[in-house]
């Protein structure tokens, strides 16, 4: 569930709180909106830690693996295709054959976009039109880590790619569009991949 689906659903309770008149104050509201935002980031926070099937690899396996996604992505193929169509006609998958004698097709279907954030510094993935993503606000407004205003994070989809500038474009789920400059220098900080 989104933020902003979540968002959606506490705006109709309390709605409904007002309509049975017994109206929450504007301070109750906020705090029910953060503490729903914590537990998003902590459910998100395990998902990364806890469930990560990158993390099954030794670090061997892991570098090999890592290596073969990145030269898939700068050839613009997708990996996962790669060792699936290996898989289907029998061929062998070179340095990355163990993916298919230890670890199986389960494990590849586990493997998701944020499963790579983690490994975030190695820029293993890159952003393709379509890809899903979560954006935080200090890219528009002026957010530090311990001011008053906190870092928020809104999930949208990438519309647009320019690998020569290192920008995209992105719709939020409201329709309005945001081009994010320095994607994967300065600004990677303020992107993560969206949890599947």
């Amino acid at each position: 569930m989104t933020t902003d689906e979540i968002e959606a659903f506490l705006q109709a309770a309390f709605n409904r709180c007002d309509a049975e008149s017994c109206p929450l104050t504007d301070t109750q509201k906020q705090i029910l909106l953060q503490v729903v935002e914590e537990i998003q980031n902590y459910c998100s926070a395990v998902v990364l830690d806890v469930a990560n099937p990158l993390d099954e690899l030794t670090e061997e396996e892991l570098q090999t693996f890592l290596e073969f996604v990145k030269t898939a992505e700068e050839h613009k193929l997708s990996w996962k295709m790669q060792l699936l169509n290996d898989w289907l006609h029998n061929d062998d998958s070179g340095a990355v054959q163990f993916i298919r004698d230890r670890y199986g097709l389960e494990w590849l279907n586990r493997v998701e976009p944020i499963h790579f954030e983690k490994y975030a510094s190695l820029d293993t993935l890159k952003l393709k039109v379509g890809s899903r993503i979560e954006v935080c606000n200090a890219l528009w407004e002026w957010v530090q880590d311990s001011g008053p205003c906190q870092r928020e994070w809104f999930s949208c989809t990438v519309v647009f790619v320019d690998e020569t500038f290192s920008s995209c474009t992105i719709r939020f789920n409201n329709g309005s569009e945001y081009e994010i400059q320095g994607l994967y220098e300065w600004n990677r900080y303020n992107w993560r991949w969206a949890a599947s």
